[in-house]
């Protein structure tokens, strides 16, 4: 989203009905929504959008079932499915559907995914769920979204989401990648924030200025280099933060990453005090595989 581009003003505080012209109904496949936007960012990463399904409504940060039909059975000839699970990162109040993805050669699905292009069509299920939503927490002064790779999904949705800054402070977005190319979406997406018109507008002139962007890598050289759980350790992201270290009582954390990177983490938030949360029982920190094909 950028400065200078002509769009409707929306209540961002409630759910509005999508309408028949910003979400078209596509019949060739079930659940059909038609593909707007193709961006590749490396090798191994690109983002799309689609239309977004009438009925469809979500809590910015929950994901939902996206795929392809999949090759004719060899023995029955008949085509399913192809489904996979996707963060959504477009905010609850777009108009269309975002979607951030890795690219697998011989994945099942993102081997064929990567090759959309505009007008085509994919299956999109619209039963969204999810754990990284501001339901599954309880208030606090500050909110750490902590990612690695293509787990910065569903924080793209919630950093556009006004609720993230009438609830905290102060958020913090880490983004731990291998290679530099690599966290082009997440910078991109922040930077934009500073110029959106109808966010600033909405929620308020300068509601980017509570973000702090943490962003490093573990094999290629850039500004800042290490694990963020690494640096946590040793202090050196407060430090360059200019923060206080991680506490119950005023921190809150949203976790989305590989099983090993969430686990360390859970652990560490776990030893600072912090209890993990559900929607049917919020608390401190809530964490979500960040999903690989």
């Amino acid at each position: 989203m950028r400065s200078g581009q002509s769009r409707p003003i929306v209540d961002m505080t409630e759910q509005k009905p999508v309408t028949e012209s910003t979400a078209q109904k596509v019949p060739a496949l079930p659940d059909a929504q038609t593909v707007t936007e193709v961006k590749h960012y490396t090798d191994r990463l690109f983002s799309f959008k689609c239309t977004r399904p009438a009925s469809l409504r979500f809590r910015s940060g929950e994901f939902v079932m996206i795929g392809l039909m999949g090759g004719p059975d060899p023995k029955t000839g008949k085509q399913k499915p192809l489904l996979r699970a996707y963060s959504i990162a477009s905010p609850s109040w777009d108009e269309e559907m975002e979607f951030y993805s890795i690219k697998v050669q011989d994945g099942p699905l993102t081997s064929k995914l990567q090759h959309i292009q505009p007008g085509d069509e994919v299956i999109l299920r619209p039963k969204p769920v999810g754990t990284l939503v501001h339901d599954a927490l309880i208030p606090g002064k500050r909110i750490w979204f902590f990612a690695t790779g293509t787990g910065f999904a569903p924080f793209a949705s919630l950093l556009r989401e006004p609720q993230t800054y009438q609830d905290y402070d102060e958020v913090i977005i880490t983004h731990t990648c291998r290679e530099a190319g690599e966290l082009t979406y997440g910078r991109d997406l922040i930077e934009a924030l500073k110029d959106d018109e109808l966010l600033n507008e909405v929620i308020g002139e300068d509601f980017w200025k509570k973000i702090k962007y943490y962003p490093t890598t573990t094999r290629e050289e850039s500004a800042k280099m290490g694990r963020i759980t690494d640096l946590i350790r040793s202090g050196e992201a407060y430090a360059d933060l200019d923060v206080e270290p991680l506490n119950p009582e005023s921190d809150r954390a949203m976790i989305c990453g590989n099983l090993a990177f969430n686990l360390e983490l859970k652990e560490m938030l776990e030893e600072a005090g912090l209890e993990e949360g559900a929607n049917s029982k919020p608390a401190q920190y809530v964490v979500e595989k960040a999903f690989l094909d």
